[in-house]
């Protein structure tokens, strides 16, 4: 029996592996997909901003209830699945609580410490599956935000669900096993009690010991399955923040959030144009095949990055002034979409043998519209809301440049004032000679008003 149950448990294990290892290898290329961009400058202020956004998580402090709950289910999490490297041993060896000898009095010790974060993570989750139903925290609500609706709002259920009867499985293993140590039971060795499965003790004491074996194995195995498909299904759902936060902040940029990219082809073009820059004799022209982006593989890796790395959290679109006053613009959409995109992407490749292959549909216009782009009013609030750094300004800018310089498609208040701006080197129609006239309109109308 021994036997079986050690290969049982090693076919788990390997199939986990091989799944998250072909999850793993699909993301990765996805995100390759991405034009490169070098975001290996300053080592050591990036690995400080990684300490500070992603570990420390200082941006989510600006709402301190809803930090608090998020660090408690965080840390008790990881924490309690330090545990499991004894599981996974027992499981391979066939034993029970491998390293209870060598820690003697201190494994109750530390045992209890990984329930009362247990208890925490039951307590976290269950607050943030209240705050998701309906009357909940309106950023939360699929009712009022369109891109929550179906999967979304179901797939944040789900984890919270699923990490509350992990914890619940592990309390009953230990509970089990405690009884079980109490009956002088062979395979169950003394260890001392534990803090908070010493309590719910007595509801198994009145059951055979055939029956507590049975219930002990049962959470055992519900326990270490059920870690093994959340680390699965954590990469196809929203949660794989809890792995990605930490390239995406160390890779964030460090320039000024409000800074824009400019294309160098472009810039080049325009200052031999007014005459700032000489041309380089014999040198061709610069070849641009796009203007900004149309689909997924117009962006650079790091946007794609940024896609796979949200939380779906909506401090971004609770912070947008064109989503309050009731415009179709979500930041949070503009992320998902992405997503979305790249991973019916990525799934074309994979079933194509790793091409791209076209299919007839863009990231622009099939998922993201241009009535969403032209609301944004580029004012850099989604980018400071954001916990991990995310950057939806910058897909947003890249799809309007699209649109405005490739398909020569924006709204003629826009073209006024480009064309301004080409003739009169300002967004105003009148000559730059005049520029400074309203200076002295203002000096004759308020004589103190000062100069400087």
């Amino acid at each position: 029996m021994k036997v079986f149950q050690q290969l049982l448990f090693l076919i788990a294990l390997g199939t986990a592996a091989l799944l998250l290892y072909r999850r793993a290898s699909m993301i990765y290329k996805a995100i390759r997909l991405g034009k490169a961009e070098d975001l290996s400058d300053r080592p050591s202020e990036r690995f400080g901003t990684m300490l500070r956004v992603a570990f420390a998580q200082k941006k989510m402090f600006d709402r301190p209830f809803a930090a608090t709950l998020h660090l408690l289910v965080y840390i008790g999490f990881v924490l309690i699945n330090i545990e499991l490297l004894e599981i996974v041993l027992d499981g391979l060896l066939g034993a029970h609580r491998l390293f209870a000898a060598s820690l003697g009095g201190f494994y109750p010790v530390l045992i209890s410490f990984y329930e009362l974060l247990a208890l925490g993570v039951i307590v976290g989750c269950t607050i943030f599956l209240f705050r998701r139903a309906p009357g909940g925290v309106d950023r939360l609500q699929a009712q009022r935000h369109r891109e929550l609706k179906g999967w979304p709002a179901l797939d944040a259920r789900v984890i919270l669900s699923l990490e509350i009867v992990l914890m619940l499985a592990l309390f009953t293993m230990n509970a089990s096993d405690l009884v079980l140590q109490s009956r002088g039971e062979a395979h169950y060795a003394a260890t001392g009690d534990f803090l908070v499965s010493s309590f719910i003790k007595p509801l198994f004491e009145g059951l055979s010991t055939t029956t507590l074996v049975v219930v002990e194995r049962i959470a055992w195995w519900l326990h270490i399955l059920g870690i093994f498909c959340f680390a699965v299904y954590v990469t196809y759902s929203k949660h794989l923040h809890i792995l990605l936060a930490f390239p995406n902040t160390y890779f964030s940029r460090l320039t000024p959030k409000g800074q824009m990219k400019n294309m160098p082809e472009i810039t080049k073009e325009v200052r031999l144009m007014l005459g700032l820059e000489q041309a380089t004799p014999h040198e061709p022209p610069a070849e641009m095949n796009r203007f900004g982006a149309k689909d997924v593989n117009d962006l650079s890796w790091k946007n794609l990055l940024d896609s796979y790395s949200c939380t779906e959290c909506g401090r971004c679109t609770s912070a947008c002034p064109a989503n309050q006053t009731g415009k179709l613009l979500s930041p949070r959409k503009i992320m998902m979409d992405t997503r979305d995109r790249l991973e019916e992407v990525a799934r074309s490749m994979h079933e194509s043998g790793g091409v791209f292959r076209e299919d007839g549909k863009s990231l622009l216009g099939d998922y993201i519209t241009q009535e969403e782009l032209l609301a944004c009013t580029t004012c850099n609030a989604c980018v400071e809301e954001c916990p991990i750094l995310i950057n939806p300004l910058d897909i947003i800018l890249q799809l309007r440049r699209y649109k405005v310089m490739d398909e020569a498609q924006a709204p003629a208040s826009w073209n006024m004032m480009f064309q301004n701006m080409e003739t009169n080197q300002a967004p105003w129609k009148f000559s730059p000679a005049d520029r400074f006239n309203w200076a002295d309109t203002v000096s004759a109308t308020f004589p103190d008003h000062p100069k400087e």
